[in-house]
């Protein structure tokens, strides 16, 4: 065990340090025991065949839930550009618009590990260029690591950032950012397409990715995915179970998002419903004169 390693487990986060081997899913955990969650302790999750959960995030308010709750991962997702700015879809995000965001949720986030996503057109051009980008996402606004989305091609970009000192998650199978190139949100991984993304995640973690992200791709992928990676642990979002760990956009799995969600999304609260109800009940008391009352105001 490092020093890094052994002196953040010294402190219980809702469970006591795990000893090497002893995991099971109705123990205390190891992920529980770790103060600071870094990249090396998702690496000993997956050692120990632990799994770890992981949720986008994008202001301070919610990343202090998220934090309080648990969470190991939070992801400033390019996915900001649907659910906090509006836009149709990832690709119009841009590095400046990201940089508030990231900085917002380092700054809340006391144990988990915060990664970044970086934007469409901030990597793309050149290994140059993705190490700059990096760089601004970690210097500005405080991540931990960046998620960089690619197939096998980017390959250098990933070696040229990691060697910069920046850890990177890499995201294969369907891959938002690509989606014309794509053909729009199709299943990946299907057939004999499987080998080419299993291809893809070995070469980008031998790059030096610390953890590989796969989307939408089938179970069988996935599973073949995080097999192929040994040590290296693996995210699923619509990739199956076998992952180390798990995504989810915060506003689909709490019902803020209303409307289809995509099949892989479980939702655990509604709070469209609960909001609107809030909102109204206040438009309401305001028409009546209910609220402000005399108690709401300040005599003298």
């Amino acid at each position: 065990m490092s020093n890094e390693q052994s002196a953040e487990t010294t402190a219980p986060y809702g469970g006591t340090p795990q000893t090497a081997g002893g995991f099971s899913p109705s123990d205390s955990t190891y992920l529980d025991g770790i103060k600071k969650i870094r990249t090396v302790h998702l690496a000993e999750a997956k050692a120990r065949g632990e799994k770890f959960a992981m949720l986008t995030c994008y202001d301070a308010l919610t990343a202090t839930i998220f934090d309080e709750a648990g969470i190991e991962v939070l992801l400033i997702g390019d996915s900001a550009g649907n659910n906090v700015l509006g836009h149709e879809s990832t690709l119009t995000i841009t590095l400046d618009q990201m940089i508030p965001l990231v900085a917002a949720v380092s700054s809340a986030a006391q144990r988990a590990l915060v990664v970044a996503d970086m934007p469409f057109g901030s990597y793309q051009v050149s290994p140059e260029q993705a190490v700059e980008s990096a760089i601004r996402l970690m210097k500005e606004g405080g991540a931990h690591a960046v998620k960089m989305e690619g197939s096998a091609y980017y390959a250098e970009h990933v070696r040229a950032v990691v060697n910069a000192g920046i850890p990177v998650m890499a995201h294969i199978g369907f891959t938002p950012q690509s989606e014309h190139a794509l053909g729009g949100f199709r299943i990946q991984g299907r057939g004999d397409a499987s080998a080419k993304v299993v291809e893809d995640a070995v070469t980008l973690a031998e790059a030096g990715a610390f953890c590989v992200l796969m989307e939408m791709s089938t179970n069988a992928t996935g599973s073949a995915v995080n097999k192929a990676l040994g040590p290296v642990p693996t995210v699923s979002i619509g990739a199956g179970a076998d992952a180390t760990g798990h995504v989810l956009v915060w506003q689909d799995m709490m019902g803020l998002r209303s409307g289809k969600m995509a099949r892989f999304v479980k939702q655990y609260a509604n709070l469209h419903h609960i909001m609107k109800d809030a909102a109204s009940a206040y438009r309401n008391d305001i028409r009546s004169g209910a609220y402000p009352a005399p108690e709401h105001g300040f005599e003298g």
